[in-house]
């Protein structure tokens, strides 16, 4: 069939909106009419070649739409179910069974391959295949080939566009505060970085019952809108020493801490504020891939600090996302207040503007 799709055709370049072909869904597979999808920085990251990704790619990978055709060995979903697109697993390597499927052992080329396991794209452009299959769904298009297993089937509603960040940003910040971090009533965080990562952290945090929610963000719209949304304190990184600021709130460092930037310095400055036993979730894609963090043995021994690697939030897709739905339809997650929509053809307007900082989490809509 005929879909239109925007295409990442080169590092640092605008994203080329055309008419491409998809192929029919496998076995295992489902055909996802596209309601709406999450512009994610990780996108961007690998259109400019984070990793060696081969363009021209389709990309998008918080995709949330409509089925309209399934594979021959899929008997849970038909025809008109609302779904939500997240990550790729295998389902039987150790991990998977521990309900962990964003530690699968092939999570790399699951995700980042840009082809199916077994070599083949779903999506073709003039007789040629093209890079696909990012994240198990390439969805910055109006329909995706997804993986059953990264398919999670949705309550439907007028809200349908706007719930593809789920499978990815929103629930990796909510599922670093839940899941990941554990944090319990009444303990304290520190959150870096305001974007739609960073605030899914602070709403977690409020409903989880954290007793200080300190917001660490340069910009003040976002300072604000974390305050609405959960945030006790907000600190403006510009104005001086970060770790200085949050020790004047809390003369003993925050229990726990998420980065969201990726950025090495910020990650630093959060291992600075920890309290004792305090625990660091790094959950920020870092410009480069070489990219590290240099860490004081002695004073981790000393402090019992805790640094720790999160991908996905730790969900289980299919238990975690409609976790997410219930508690923002209960209105405990209001997420919706990140998002802005734009058209598809417009992707490349929202990316400017998203990077601007003019919207928190633009939504693309087919």
């Amino acid at each position: 069939m005929k879909i239109t799709a925007a295409l990442a055709v080169a590092p640092h370049s605008d994203f080329s909106v055309e008419t491409v072909d998809l192929g029919a869904p496998q076995a295992n597979e489902v055909l996802v009419r596209i309601a709406g999808v999450g512009l994610c920085h990780t996108d961007l990251v690998f259109r400019d070649q984070f990793v060696p990704l081969p363009l021209p790619a389709v990309l998008g990978h918080e995709g949330a739409g409509v089925v309209e055709a399934v594979g021959s060995a899929v008997t849970d979903l038909v025809p008109g179910d609302t779904v939500v697109l997240g990550f790729s697993s295998c389902g039987h390597c150790p991990r998977c069974a521990e309900h962990l499927p964003s530690y699968c052992r092939e999570f790399v080329p699951r995700n980042y391959a840009g082809a199916r396991p077994d070599g083949t794209s779903p999506i073709s452009r003039d007789g040629s295949a093209v890079t696909a299959v990012f994240f198990g769904q390439s969805s910055f298009a109006s329909h995706a080939i997804a993986d059953r297993r990264n398919v999670v089937k949705v309550a439907a509603g007028d809200d349908l566009a706007i719930m593809g960040p789920l499978g990815c940003g929103l629930q990796t910040g909510a599922g670093a505060v839940l899941r990941s971090l554990d944090c319990p009533s009444g303990s304290t965080l520190a959150v870096f970085g305001g974007g739609p990562v960073g605030l899914a952290a602070v709403m977690a945090a409020r409903y989880r019952g954290c007793s200080r929610i300190i917001l660490v963000e340069p910009v003040a719209a976002r300072r604000a809108l974390g305050v609405e949304l959960g945030a006790t304190d907000v600190i403006d990184p510009g104005e001086g020493d970060v770790a200085a600021a949050i020790r004047a709130l809390l003369p003993d460092g925050v229990d726990f801490a998420v980065e969201s930037s990726g950025r090495v310095a910020v990650m630093e400055t959060a291992l600075a504020s920890l309290a004792s036993r305090g625990a660091l979730g790094l959950v920020g894609v870092p410009p480069r891939a070489e990219d590290a963090l240099a860490i004081n043995i002695a004073g981790m021994i000393t402090f019992g600090h805790r640094v720790i690697g999160i991908i996905e939030g730790d969900s289980d897709l299919q238990g975690f996302i409609p976790e997410l739905v219930a508690l923002y339809r209960a209105g405990h997650f209001p997420f919706d207040r990140l998002i802005k929509t734009y058209p598809l053809a417009d992707i490349n307007a929202a990316v400017a503007a998203q990077h601007r900082g003019e919207c928190v989490k633009a939504v693309l809509i087919p």
